[in-house]
């Protein structure tokens, strides 16, 4: 049996959750992942009658839930908070908006995300971290050693107490390796895991859109941390040739621009090789969701959810049970 395909409701958020399901039962998807704002999923209304409605109203079109992704509070949790960050929390989050106060109560609501999660029957949260030294990544003065280590420490000091719930709750809490949070890359995925003692809740919800415009090996990722694949997001990214105009970092242009060296592509559209990331998914035995996050500032986004959805059903197989030739061999 082929793996569902799922839509991540995040750029739909705008749309009533029924309308969601209506839509994504209308364009092919198995199931959702839902989002935690707009009115998908409500942390702070998820109580048993919240979650079994969700369940009901998903029911009725026929569709599944895996997962629920709490990009936005998850942020602020070790994040070096500003002005950006009011526009993407609850007021309740947010508070009087001191920097420290903000990271506390985000770690609050990670906890009650990871009970609400339960309550609705799914075994994954997918999100972000973070980051106090993301702006260091590539800055001038040199940056010392010792503040990087420090960075992984407050990482670890903050998110272990949430990543201990989540295991208390026999629940996964799947990080995206993305630009901003302390996971960017192959390296930094690593040193994530060991500044946590490889906490057994902590994992990656994989997104190989992130890493391909940066040059890391998004095919290699699968294979070092197989064990660690939590969820899988289907998500492409298209690149130029040549030179551009604004590269890697983006030159301040919005996502659409012309000058831009990459920008995000609906699924199939761009660089990746998704041929090869499902091949690599059936080696490490990932049997979870495709779950479609669909950005592309060029494309309908109707048109590209219905596209990408019978892109990952056709491209979705599993694997072989025996060696192509074993008929040849006589027993």
């Amino acid at each position: 049996m082929a793996r569902p395909v799922t839509l991540f409701t995040g750029q739909w958020t705008d749309l009533d959750f029924e309308e969601v399901c209506r839509k994504a039962k209308e364009w092919g998807y198995d199931g959702l992942e839902l989002a935690c704002w707009g009115n998908h999923f409500e942390v702070d209304k998820a109580d048993e009658a919240y979650c079994a409605s969700r369940r009901e109203i998903m029911a009725k079109y026929g569709l599944q839930v895996h997962a629920v992704s709490t990009y936005m509070v998850s942020q602020c949790v070790c994040d070096r908070i500003d002005e950006r960050h009011r526009s993407i929390v609850p007021a309740y989050i947010w508070g009087d908006g001191d920097p420290e106060g903000v990271r506390q109560r985000a770690a609050q609501e990670m906890i009650r995300t990871a009970q609400a999660a339960k309550r609705l029957g799914v075994k994954v949260v997918n999100g972000f971290t973070g980051s106090s030294i993301w702006h260091l990544a590539y800055s001038f003065p040199s940056v010392p050693e010792s503040m990087i280590n420090h960075g992984f420490k407050d990482f670890a000091d903050r998110w272990t107490p949430i990543f201990n719930e989540f295991q208390r709750l026999r629940l996964k809490y799947a990080v995206k390796v993305h630009p901003t949070e302390i996971a960017f890359d192959i390296a930094s995925a690593r040193r994530a895991l060991e500044a946590t003692d490889y906490h057994a809740a902590f994992g990656f919800n994989y997104d190989p859109s992130h890493m391909g415009y940066q040059g890391v090996d998004y095919i290699l990722f699968l294979h070092k941390f197989a064990d660690r694949i939590l969820h899988v997001h289907m998500k492409d990214v298209g690149w130029k040739s040549s030179p551009a105009e604004a590269g890697v970092f983006g030159g301040h242009q919005p996502f659409g621009s012309q000058r831009r060296y990459w920008d995000f592509r609906s699924v199939g559209r761009g660089n990746i090789n998704f041929e090869e990331i499902i091949r690599s998914l059936n080696r490490i035995g990932y049997q979870g969701p495709l779950s479609v996050e669909w950005e592309d500032s060029g494309m309908d986004r109707e048109h590209g959810a219905a596209e990408s959805c019978a892109y990952v059903k056709k491209l979705d197989f599993q694997p072989s049970g025996a060696m192509f030739d074993s008929a040849f061999t006589r027993k």
